[in-house]
């Protein structure tokens, strides 16, 4: 009987283990749900950038010694949107998620703000490692956006602009 030659190199791939964790970092960050309302038809949109691996998502970063997470959230729009313009409103909440970088184990914990954007909206400036940034009318953004946690946080933003008029 023939035997059918197991896939080159399988054998390793499956009795490979990973490293164990040898730390836990925890790293604070911020962002915020950029919002305008379209010049044309009045309709609330949301801004989103698509990230290197193509998923969609809010701005957001690290928080800096002696920076609060409101100021965070600022810095870091402006900075990876080119934005110079905004007004952050409200907290919406917070997420956390966590991944392995290698040995370390990183809990990531996200305070986001709603933004009001203003001046000229449409003088977008990504940073370079984005693969895109654009306006998305309400719905189509909660479609797009790829993280639940933070289409959840989009929806509380959409509630407390229709609730406040903003």
């Amino acid at each position: 009987m023939n035997r059918p030659k197991p896939i080159q190199g399988f054998r390793r791939f499956v009795s490979r283990k990973r490293p164990a964790i040898r730390e836990v970092l925890r790293e604070p960050t911020a962002g915020g749900v950029i919002f305008r309302h379209n010049p044309k038809n009045a309709k609330v949109e949301i801004l989103l950038i698509q990230d290197a691996k193509d998923r969609w998502t809010i701005p957001k970063g690290h928080i800096e010694e002696g920076e609060t997470a409101k100021q965070t959230a600022e810095r870091e729009i402006k900075e990876e949107t080119g934005l110079r313009e905004l007004r952050v409103l409200n907290w919406l909440g917070k997420i956390n998620f966590q991944y392995r970088r290698q040995q370390s184990l990183v809990l990531m914990t996200t305070e986001i703000f709603l933004v009001a954007a203003l001046g000229d909206t449409n003088k977008l400036k990504p940073e370079e490692w984005m693969n895109g940034i654009r306006w998305f009318e309400a719905n189509e953004a909660l479609d797009k956006i790829e993280y639940e946690d933070i289409g959840k946080i989009i929806l509380l933003a959409l509630k407390k602009i229709r609730q406040e008029n903003l």
